[in-house]
């Protein structure tokens, strides 16, 4: 029996719940994953179906980056699938196209348009323009409504890294200055904070071909994030709301934007309606939810970048729920069984205790 040999993918970015996804999710279809990150050890380089691959960091040396790819290309030795997880590695990649784009299959559109999209003023000021709500928002740091709001970065690269959420909230004038101050390399833009809580936030998750159908389709929201109201998502489930994909798909295809991308909006309870937050043009950290709701994004990306037809998926009427259990020094998550966790495994069990010992050391260092 001839055994067919599966074209390799690139998975950059694995220190995360959505790194480690992409490479589980294309490794167990047999595909040569390679995982691509400039972090010395990342929980991506410890599963199974990883061959780990380091590079130069992105933001010091962005030569030495595009280099350390180049090198990898000429070993796979055909145009790869490549899915980037983080913003950083996103605008490397995508700046350096003229390189990169007869080595790599990318799913996202060219930096000419890309750059666009990685503002998350234009992303809102689009959405404004085609009808969609939006929160109050200043462009020019003047405070668009009452306290609290929110100082938000429109150039997202490196935000979370440099203060561990995804934006900065403000009680009071002195709290805004000084967070302005903070924020001021990431163009901060001034946000009114929609009140409620973790679980008004919603997601589309949709994969865009060259044509801009959409192939996969995502509709879920969060249940918790840490830190609660700006953080990352904790506990999510799935659950369709039309009036949410018709937005996010009209959004996207307004953009231009093709390949793969989350859509976040905020559900305001003052009038009911849903307000746009934020497009992220890649995967996100809890995408595997889709991947157990029968869009898996990765593997959709691989045959559509292979240029092979897949047949439309969504998530409509399937549900399932997603949770990071063990998190740095928080409390266990513990979820109703059946659910999906990023990293516990029974498959790749080295993931799973990698990541349990570095929440046990954080947690302890910080007694």
């Amino acid at each position: 029996m001839i055994r067919t040999v599966l074209r390799p993918a690139v998975v950059v970015g694995v220190g995360g719940a959505a790194g480690v996804s992409a490479v589980r999710r294309l490794g167990r279809r047999g595909i040569p994953v390679y995982a691509v990150d400039h972090r010395r050890s990342p929980l991506g380089f410890h599963s199974r179906y990883s061959t780990p691959i380091r590079t130069s960091d992105p933001d010091a040396d962005a030569a030495g980056f595009v280099a350390g790819l180049l090198e990898l290309a000429e070993r796979i030795g055909q145009p790869a699938p490549i899915l980037p997880t983080r913003d950083e590695d996103l605008n490397a990649i995508a700046r350096s196209r003229d390189q990169l784009g007869d080595v790599f299959l990318c799913p996202f559109p060219p930096w000419s348009v890309l750059q666009a999209i990685q503002s998350k003023r234009h992303q809102i000021l689009r959405a404004s323009e085609i009808g969609i709500p939006v929160p109050e928002t200043s462009i020019d740091g003047t405070l668009p409504a009452d306290f609290p709001v929110l100082v938000k970065p429109s150039a997202p690269a490196g935000f979370r890294e440099r203060f561990g959420v995804q934006a900065l909230r403000c009680e009071t004038a002195r709290e805004l200055a000084d967070a302005l101050t903070a924020a001021g390399r990431y163009e901060p833009l001034v946000q009114e904070f929609i009140p409620g809580g973790d679980g008004a936030l919603y997601t589309v998750g949709a994969y865009l071909s060259a044509t801009g159908n959409a192939v996969g389709v995502f509709c879920g929201r969060k249940i918790r994030q840490s830190p609660p109201r700006v953080g990352t998502c904790r506990v999510g489930e799935s659950v369709w709301v039309e009036e949410l994909v018709e937005s996010g798909l009209e959004l996207l295809r307004a953009l231009g934007f093709v390949g793969i991308a989350q859509v976040e909006f905020k559900r305001d309870p003052r009038d009911g309606r849903f307000k746009f937050i934020e497009v992220n043009p890649r995967l996100w950290q809890w995408h595997e939810l889709a991947a157990s709701c029968g869009v898996d994004f990765p593997w959709i990306a691989y045959l559509d970048l292979l240029g092979k037809q897949t047949r439309p998926v969504t998530s409509r009427g399937r549900r399932g729920r997603w949770a990071l259990t063990f998190y740095d020094n928080l409390r266990p998550a513990f979820v109703k069984p059946p659910y999906v966790d990023p990293f516990l495994a029974r498959d790749d069990p080295r993931v799973a205790l990698s990541h349990c010992a570095r929440v046990a050391r954080r947690s302890l260092a910080r007694r």
